[in-house]
């Protein structure tokens, strides 16, 4: 996330109090449920079908209405007062649960199944379409939602006024018909019906929107939706019972209706609050947990679940530069914007901070979890305004899909937090967990704990290659390499356990190590007439430690060594992080006359200047680019390009891989001054480096090497 100073900043609003209005966004509706359906897809044709359907339902009824009944039942107080309380009990539905599923049941329903026994079907459906449109207007409904749920409501109307004519029950305005006990049996069937229809219109809708199983769906919704329809339409014939014997006292209903209203409304309130972040109004971690176990447990066979974990990069600056108040404004964008780019039953939660998860409880494959993922990516990256300034959005993420990375929640939720620091630290921007980078996995943590016990009890070793002069064959360095012989596993490589060490608490331990030791054999070899330097391999995170000067200084005045005993190299990355180039270790380091070396160089983005403002006096060429010489003009242009650079800046070139005399040659022409590879000098241990030192820097072999004999490999 990147800040950029806006052209034209917005004026006369005071800070931290601009209007929701300068981000659009966030005045849409967040219900996707008020996206459209495309054009031919299952959702929009079983739409359209409903809604065709319905709506000829209601034709039918009002035909058959007639304007006579219409204007008779029209003028009686009776006819408005339902009117009112149809449409106010569209507007105020009770909900028991939270969930987006089942929904909230609209209180209208107990007064619409008693105009359905009193008056008949084409007044019930005439006043239920009536509070379905009220509703739509003022709670902003998609106009596609509106008619659906007119279509869905008159059918069910329908059903139940079928279910009656059954049981030879046809009432009309000019004959209302009242019920007593011997009728229980039809309200019980056609309150069945009515509940039936509505239960399995939605529930398909649902279940197309969020491309779940009707089945599923159904099990999630019936019971609430149950309980209360099962109230409401209980307590109809009361209604009619008391229409009948005097209208004035139907709005007496509104009273223990007002009560259940606003118990459930609390109740809601207290289950939204606890299952539900209080800024962004997204599900919690409590409510992400439920949803993820629904999923696992509803999971088929070869059905996968994915979790998506998603950090926001560098939001702690919007926090401290602008204040909390527009960091939280940004968050509240940020939930719009994911929100809207899931699949439909698909769950968005807020973790906390900025840290954000998207359950995916039913995905194809991999491929379908990252294209999820890009296309959040994708949605963060469109830049906002606020505070008159211009801020770039961006994020990490990572995956981890059930049942191919983890079983459960927990280590579903672990695993995707370990992918989401790989794609953070890689600046790859999505990643997918990978058990070899699990730094917390059972198998790393032992190896971690046996790395610790290594390096206690001395068990590594340092094994050293010649860097050699292209020109004349005299050795100019040796790289110290880190090996480890396991007692149990055998030989370790160290793309193993250095990246382990890196991500831990070792890796400082490791580092001082190690220097002990090269400066120990540098002591030996030194004193024994010997002057080769030793390069030891350091990371930035090294370099930007106080105590590494103070450890050099103290060991090359304990063992007597010149400053050129000691060389430290590091990768090309360290370019990328600004705190280098203004670290007190640099200057303390160039202080003691400790020269770098830029290793695996090419591999990385830097640029021209960033390499002029570090102090270093040779860069190495990574060996991917070496090996290729004479194979590929690509590798070729490249590598000539980075020893002319490397030249121009003054600095010294050595080329790492050179496994063949062709390559050695190819690379002594383009002027690169030294070279390090199998095919010149293999890793050896100390004994045996210090056979082919003394071999290689007695007299016979440098006056052989001065008449310019070709290098013979080791």
């Amino acid at each position: 996330m990147t800040l950029s100073r806006s052209l034209t900043p917005l004026a006369g609003w005071p800070r931290a109090l601009l209007p929701t209005a300068e981000i659009p966004e966030l005045n849409r509706p967040m219900d996707t449920r008020d996206t459209g359906p495309r054009p031919g897809t299952p959702l929009w044709a079983y739409l359209t079908a409903v809604i065709a359907v319905g709506l000829t339902a209601l034709i039918v009824a009002q035909v058959r209405f007639g304007a006579g009944d219409l204007a008779e039942v029209g003028r009686t107080p009776l006819f408005w007062m339902l009117a009112t309380l149809v449409v106010l009990g569209e507007l105020r539905p009770v909900a028991v649960t939270s969930s987006t599923i089942v929904g909230g049941t609209p209180t209208s329903t107990m007064f619409t199944f008693a105009v359905i026994m009193y008056h008949g079907l084409p007044t019930a459906a005439l006043l239920q379409a009536v509070a379905v449109l009220v509703s739509g207007l003022v709670h902003r409904r998609a106009p596609h939602r509106v008619m659906f749920n007119l279509a869905q409501v008159t059918l069910a109307c329908t059903a139940a006024a079928v279910t009656f004519g059954a049981f030879g029950i046809h009432p009309r305005p000019a004959s209302p018909w009242t019920p007593d006990g011997m009728d229980i049996p039809a309200i019980v069937l056609a309150g069945l019906a009515y509940f039936a229809v509505r239960a399995a219109l939605v529930c398909g809708a649902v279940a197309l929107h969020e491309r779940r199983p009707v089945i599923r769906v159904l099990k999630a919704s019936i019971g609430p939706q149950a309980l209360v329809y099962g109230a409401l339409l209980g307590l109809a014939p009361l209604v009619v019972v008391v229409m009948a014997h005097s209208s004035a006292l139907v709005p007496l209903f509104i009273a223990p209706l007002t009560a259940v209203y606003f118990t459930a409304t609390l109740s809601l309130r207290r289950d939204h609050q606890a299952t539900h972040d209080g800024l962004t109004g997204l599900p919690n971690r409590k409510m992400l947990i439920l949803r993820t176990e629904e999923a696992l447990a509803e999971a088929r066979r070869h059905e996968r679940v994915g979790l998506l974990l998603l950090d926001l990069d560098r939001f702690k600056e919007v926090n401290d530069t602008l204040g909390h108040p527009v960091g939280d404004r940004l968050l509240q964008l940020v939930a719009h914007r994911l929100t809207h780019s899931v699949r439909p039953g698909d769950v968005v939660a807020r973790l906390g901070g900025d840290e954000f998860a998207v359950l995916l409880p039913s995905i194809r494959d991999a491929q379908a979890a990252k294209e999820v993922a890009s296309r959040l990516r994708v949605a963060l990256t469109e830049p906002v305004r606020l505070e008159g300034m211009t801020f770039d959005l961006d994020a990490s993420i990572g995956i981890a899909l059930y049942p191919d990375h983890a079983p459960d929640f927990e280590l579903l939720m672990q695993r995707s937090d370990v992918a989401m620091y790989l794609a953070k630290e890689g600046r790859t921007g999505v990643e997918f967990y990978l058990p070899a980078k699990d730094r917390n996995s059972p198998e790393r943590l032992s190896l971690l704990g046996d790395l610790r016990r290594a390096i206690d009890s001395d068990q590594l070793d340092l094994h050293y290659q010649p860097k050699v002069s292209l020109d004349d064959g005299r050795v100019e360095s040796v790289e110290a390499l880190l090996r480890w012989w396991h007692p149990v596993r055998g030989p370790v490589s160290p793309g193993e356990f250095i990246p382990l060490a890196e991500q831990s608490y070792l890796m400082r331990e490791l580092t001082q190590h190690v220097i002990q030791r090269a400066l120990q054999q540098a002591a030996r070899w030194w004193h024994a007439g010997m002057d080769v330097p030793i390069s030891v391999n350091v990371t930035a995170r090294d370099l930007l430690d106080s105590s590494l000067p103070e450890q050099l200084e103290a060991g090359l005045d304990k063992l007597e060594l010149p400053a050129e005993a000691i060389q430290l190299e590091v990768t090309e990355r360290i370019l990328m992080t600004d705190q280098a180039y203004s670290a007190e270790t640099i200057r303390a380091l160039a202080a003691l006359g400790i020269q770098l070396s830029l290793d695996d160089f090419g591999t990385g983005y830097s640029s021209l200047v960033r390499l002029q403002r570090l102090p270093v006096s040779e860069v190495k060429i990574d060996a991917s680019f070496v090996r290729r010489l004479g194979e590929s003009a690509d590798d070729e242009r490249i590598v000539r390009s980075i020893i002319d650079l490397v030249r121009s800046l003054g600095l010294r070139s050595v080329a790492e891989g050179v496994e063949s005399h062709e390559i050695a040659q190819l690379l002594r022409k383009m002027g690169c001054q030294a070279g390090q590879g199998w095919w010149l000098a293999k890793p050896m241990p100390a004994a045996e480096a210090t056979v082919w030192l003394r071999g290689r820097l007695s007299a016979s072999f440098t006056a052989h090497a001065a008449d310019g004999a070709r290098l013979a490999p080791h």
